[in-house]
C-alpha cells in the first residue's frame, strides 16, 4: 500500500484521497455535520452556491464560506467551525464554497474513487476509513493557501501520515516524509497551527477562537465522505456523514 501526501493538490489519485484543509474549511465541514447537516454541497465557486438559493425563493439550502478568511456577501455563514458547533442544522443542506478548501476536493474528485474530507478534529477516525477504504493508495492532499503550501495542513498531514503508519506497513513518498517531519517538530496541535501563517492572518481578524477549535485532535469520529449520485446539483459535490 502506498502512502503519498501531496502538499498542494496535483490531481491523478487512482484510489483513497483524504483532503486538509484545518483552517478551516474541512474543520467547519465537520462541524455541520456532527451539528446534524443532511449533506454537505462543496461548489465549484461563489456563483454556482448563490444560483441555488435564487433571491425571493424558498430552500432547503444554507450558504457557509468565505473569501480571505471572511464571509461571502449574500452567505448565511462564513467558514467558521466555532460558528457551526454553536448552530443546530438538523434536516438542513449547507452549501460551502471557500479560497482553498472547496477547489482542493473538486481536484480530488475528478480521479479519486474514494473522497474524505479530514481535519485535525477528525484525524484518527478519518486515517481508519482510509485504511479500511484503500485497496493500493492512500494520498493525503494539502489544500494550502492561495496555491502556497500551509504549515497548518502539513502538519495536519503528518498526524493522520503517523497514525497510518502505526496501523500497518506503508511505501511513503517525500511528501509523507516532510509531513511526518513537520509533525515531529512541530510542536503540539495549537502551537503548529498558531504560528502558521495562515493561523496568525485569521488572529488577526479576530478568528483565534477557530485557530483553537482546529486545534483539537481526534474530538470528532464523523469522516465527511463524498458520494456521487444523479441528484447532486451541477458543479457541486455532496458529501455525507461516514
Amino acid at each position: 500500500m502506498r502512502l503519498r501526501v501531496d502538499l498542494l493538490p496535483h490531481g491523478n489519485y487512482p484510489d483513497v484521497v483524504v483532503i486538509m484543509d484545518v483552517l478551516r474549511a474541512t474543520t467547519t465541514a465537520v462541524a455541520y455535520l456532527e451539528r446534524g447537516a443532511d449533506a454537505l454541497l462543496l461548489t465549484a465557486t461563489p456563483e454556482v452556491a448563490l444560483a441555488l438559493r435564487p433571491e425571493g425563493e424558498s430552500t432547503p439550502y444554507l450558504l457557509g464560506g468565505e473569501r480571505g478568511g471572511l464571509p461571502i456577501p449574500g452567505f448565511d455563514f462564513g467558514n467558521s467551525p466555532v460558528e457551526a458547533a454553536g448552530q443546530n442544522f438538523t434536516g438542513k443542506t449547507v452549501v460551502m464554497n471557500t479560497t482553498n478548501g472547496t477547489g482542493a476536493a473538486h481536484t480530488a474528485a475528478q480521479s479519486g474513487k474514494h473522497v474524505f474530507l479530514a481535519a485535525l478534529t477528525n484525524a484518527h477516525a478519518a486515517a481508519r476509513r482510509a485504511r479500511a477504504t484503500a485497496t493500493e493508495e492512500i494520498a493525503i492532499v494539502c489544500a494550502g493557501t492561495d496555491n502556497h503550501v500551509g504549515l497548518e495542513d502539513v502538519y495536519a498531514a503528518g498526524v493522520i501520515a503517523e497514525y497510518l503508519l502505526a496501523m500497518g506497513e506503508f511505501s511513503i513518498d517525500d511528501g509523507a516524509r516532510i509531513a511526518l517531519t513537520v509533525r515531529r517538530n512541530g510542536g503540539n496541535p495549537l502551537e503548529a497551527l498558531g504560528s502558521s501563517g495562515h493561523g496568525a492572518h485569521l488572529s488577526r481578524l479576530g478568528l483565534s477562537e477557530d485557530v483553537r477549535y482546529a486545534a483539537g485532535l481526534s474530538t470528532s469520529t464523523i469522516v465527511p465522505t463524498l458520494i456521487r449520485d444523479d441528484s447532486t446539483p451541477e458543479q457541486t459535490l455532496k458529501f455525507i456523514a461516514g
